[in-house]
């Protein structure tokens, strides 16, 4: 096999595009004026307009398609004895370039666009333990509320009466009522899909994921009904141009609690709830305690249902992905990694706290 000069061309380009991503990186003011409320919204809305109507993850698809060849290859190069090792390592930075090119093009400069605090007006800063207990006990109040409004009786669970693509339906709706009060969160023409790799996301812990190539939102279809909503809307608001995890949750619970939906109510405010009832465990544990007792009992045995779902799915091979995520999390401007997505808390006290 003979070294390709394109590929030579197409390899050398990687760590020039790694350069000219973290001299970007940097300007967080051009990301957002010229990508992110750029030219980003037309290259997403393109994407859902050409994949949208596919019944099934296009994304997965071309996953899968390229890890089969890369083994494929592989073994191949392996049974050669490692013959024209040279001509195949470039071909496949090549490939590394390519796709490199094509997250950050299409999706990945988002991670360093300006906070979503800054574009929605709220004052974002470190909170004190007495605002986290404020939003937290409000939070309570309106989650069993919530709850009672469904069941009639506190000691019940709630049992959400849709099916995946029901509750995918219902997610452009959440988000133009979202829309009326921020116009820039305007959603249309969706492209959320049922992962094709359900069970090996329940395997690493995952409920969802955005395929940042093809622009298609991919839900967990194992995940238990209660939290679909929130997961939904949370990856939505990954589509339209939020990277950061703590930016996708606090819109997930946003466009989850302006639904006329009940049942997107509850997934809204479940999230926040429990992220809230995180940060008090870490502060104060007895105070965790006298809060959990304050929660309806239909709430806790939804909530420790989902807690035996993952449970079933715990693994040794889990920890291993996730630091691998948070490693990637890491590399794209979320310092804390994983931990990012608790940072919703700030986002949820600011927001009571202001609204």
């Amino acid at each position: 096999m003979k070294l390709q000069k394109k590929h030579v061309i197409v390899a050398i380009l990687l760590p020039l595009q790694f350069f000219l991503v973290q001299l970007l990186s940097q300007k967080p003011e051009f990301i957002e004026r010229y990508y992110s409320t750029g030219i980003y919204p037309y290259i997403s809305r393109f994407f859902r307009i050409l994949l949208g109507w596919l019944p099934f993850s296009f994304g997965d698809v071309l996953g899968l398609t390229l890890i089969i060849l890369f083994v494929r290859q592989l073994y191949i190069l392996i049974k050669n004895k490692l013959k024209n090792i040279f001509p195949k390592l470039v071909q496949f930075i090549a490939v590394l370039s390519v796709v490199y090119f094509c997250f950050y093009m299409f999706w990945g400069l988002n991670y360093f666009r300006k906070p979503l605090a800054n574009n929605l007006g709220l004052q974002q800063s470190k909170y004190t333990t007495e605002q986290l207990i404020r939003t937290t006990k409000k939070t309570i109040e309106i989650f069993n509320s919530i709850h009672f409004n469904i069941t009639k009786n506190d000691t019940l669970k709630i049992n959400v009466p849709y099916s995946s693509s029901e509750i995918y339906a219902k997610v452009p709706d959440a988000y133009k009522k979202v829309a009326i009060d921020y116009p820039q969160l305007a959603y249309k023409n969706t492209a959320i899909k049922n992962s094709l790799v359900s069970l090996f996301q329940s395997y690493n812990g995952t409920a969802g994921y955005l395929n940042p190539i093809t622009g298609e939102a991919q839900v967990n279809s194992m995940l238990p009904k209660a939290g679909y909503p929130a997961t939904t809307c949370h990856e939505v608001a990954h589509q339209i141009g939020w990277s950061a995890e703590n930016d996708a949750n606090f819109l997930g619970f946003l466009a989850c609690t302006y639904s006329d939906d009940v049942y997107f109510n509850y997934s809204g405010y479940r999230m926040a709830f429990r992220y809230c009832m995180r940060e008090i465990r870490k502060r104060d544990k007895e105070l965790y305690k006298e809060l959990w007792k304050t929660v309806n009992k239909g709430i806790k045995k939804e909530l420790n249902d989902n807690y035996l779902f993952w449970k079933k799915y715990e693994n040794p091979i889990e920890p291993y992905l996730k630091k691998g995520y948070n490693s990637y999390l890491k590399a794209n401007n979320q310092t804390k990694g994983i931990e990012s997505y608790s940072y919703v808390v700030d986002l949820l006290i600011a927001y009571f706290e202001q609204k």
